[in-house]
């Protein structure tokens, strides 16, 4: 493994010096992108996605490009709406943990080791995760008294399933965006396609705008009684592996992959069930609204390059 990360940085050197003069490639509201920005996104992303290196390097330099693009964008509306860029100390840390825990390393100084392999520091990722959370605050304020949770239809759906055996799934995402109805089998088309030949996780990150796309796609464990009736129906029938066909959402079409399953015999616990399933729910809904929100805020932005 240590060796394929040096071929990796070997070949990344000899990218970045073919141009080692900085240029700038975007002005977005002079909020200034250069060369040196974009691969500095390109070795987070990697460092975040490791399977992002059977990428051909234009390919992942495109992702970095968007994906800093996306960042900046947000940036600019962060600065609208708070005094500072800046979070509680205590809040990094739990947001680091989950960043560093996912890539199975035990503590804060292993992850500072291996951020060095791809010539980065813990404050480009407090900066990158301190944007992250601020967005997601925002996305909260604006839109949290519009999301719409029926309780009484969660309860009644966990107390039909309040059994000794419950299934959980986990899954991956992508959420891809299309203009009209019609497109949305040729573009679901052409995202199987790109799984079938560069895999899911590389996939999400090329093609999805949800946050989960940074780290492949990957959303982790759900309890069945946490996903709603349409993803339910959806997922099982799915073998280990299998994708979804689309589902369509307010902001666009969902396509979820089936990781891995597993049973608990315990015995389900309604108040947290229910708990599980309204934050499932709402963050769903919240997700949905971070997309159209940031659509709209980019369309009204000055984007030169």
């Amino acid at each position: 493994m240590k060796k394929k990360i040096l071929i990796f940085l070997f070949i990344l050197n000899c990218i970045q010096a073919q141009s080692i003069e900085t240029k700038i490639i975007h002005n977005i509201q002079n909020e200034i992108i250069t060369n040196i920005d974009i691969k500095k996104e390109f070795r987070y992303l990697v460092a975040l996605n490791n399977s992002l290196k059977e990428l051909d390097k234009k390919k992942i330099l495109n992702i970095s490009n968007e994906s800093i693009i996306r960042e900046k964008i947000k940036k600019i509306e962060i600065e609208k709406n708070f005094k500072e860029i800046k979070i509680n100390e205590d809040y990094f840390e739990a947001l680091l943990k989950n960043i560093y825990t996912r890539l199975n390393l035990k503590s804060i100084d292993e992850f500072k080791i291996y951020l060095k392999d791809y010539d980065l520091e813990i404050n480009d990722i407090k900066t990158k995760i301190t944007i992250d959370a601020l967005w997601n605050e925002l996305i909260i304020k604006k839109y949290n008294s519009k999301v719409t949770i029926n309780e009484s239809k969660i309860k009644n759906q966990i107390l039909k399933n309040s059994k000794i055996h419950s299934k959980e799934y986990q899954l991956s995402e992508i959420i891809f965006e299309v203009t009209n109805k019609e497109q949305i089998k040729d573009k679901y088309n052409e995202v199987v396609k790109s799984i079938n030949e560069i895999g899911f996780e590389n996939t999400a990150a090329t093609y999805s705008f949800s946050e989960s796309a940074k780290i492949g796609g990957a959303i982790g464990w759900i309890n069945e009684n946490s996903l709603n009736n349409n993803i339910k129906k959806n997922i099982n029938s799915l073998k280990v592996g299998e994708i979804t066909n689309p589902i369509i959402l307010s902001n666009g079409i969902l396509v979820l992959k089936l990781i891995n399953t597993k049973n608990s015999e315990t015995k389900i616990d309604m108040d947290n069930e229910l708990k599980k399933a309204i934050n499932y729910e709402r963050n769903r809904q919240l997700n949905q609204y971070s997309i159209i929100y940031f659509n709209k805020i980019k369309k009204n932005l000055d984007f030169n390059g």
